[in-house]
């Protein structure tokens, strides 16, 4: 099982990920969705990103990028592009213009919505499976999961809790993300960071 924690906004957290004994493997910037309470300027970006992120990879989370948003994170430090709300053939665009492993973000409440990840196989090297919600952290049934082939390298997000019984996930997804759920009052919380990590290892162990 690997890890990926999304919506880092500030210095100090950042440090604290990378720098952990138990890094995640993917740590995510909302970049151009001001909706949310975690979006990153790209001048907020390029300071933040002036690390060496070591063992993890840094993920640039996007909705509908336009061009401009595609050349302005093409300069920093991203080695994945996230992607929400584009067409199977954008997405196989994107790829090829920016050269980036791409996350395709599917949204899910119906069986019909996870199934939509057929499209999207042979241009994506992550499916996630997220809520409908988007910043809201809202949760979908887990149970639709059992309709995706283990051959599919996915990642579940969507109200997932810091404390959660993890085994749960082993069966069904390659990847946990987690935002919301590692958040004290809308702010990242270190100890709850913590646990979800060290219960990321332990499930590996």
């Amino acid at each position: 099982m690997q890890s990926k924690i999304c919506g880092v906004r500030d210095s100090d957290t950042l440090n604290f990920l990378i720098n952990y004994r138990y890094p995640p493997e993917l740590i995510g910037f909302i970049c151009n969705y001001p909706k949310s309470k975690r979006f990153v300027t790209i001048n907020t970006l390029q300071k933040l990103l002036k690390v060496d992120n070591k063992k993890s990879q840094f993920v640039s989370v996007l909705v509908k990028p336009d061009e401009f948003i595609l050349n302005e994170m093409q300069k920093l430090n991203f080695e994945y592009f996230q992607i929400y709300d584009c067409a199977p053939d954008e997405i196989k665009s994107i790829k090829k213009k920016y050269n980036k492993k791409i996350i395709t973000a599917i949204t899910v409440e119906t069986k019909e919505d996870i199934l939509k990840y057929k499209k999207y196989e042979d241009c994506s090297d992550i499916i996630l499976f997220d809520s409908k919600g988007y910043e809201k952290s809202l949760e979908f049934d887990h149970t639709l999961m059992e309709n995706v082939p283990v051959s599919v390298n996915s990642m579940i997000a969507g109200n997932i809790k810091h404390n959660d019984n993890l085994d749960k996930f082993m069966k069904i997804c390659n990847y946990i993300d987690i935002s919301g759920g590692v958040e004290t009052s809308g702010l990242k919380d270190i100890s709850k960071v913590k646990i979800f990590l060290d219960n990321v290892k332990k499930l590996n162990d």
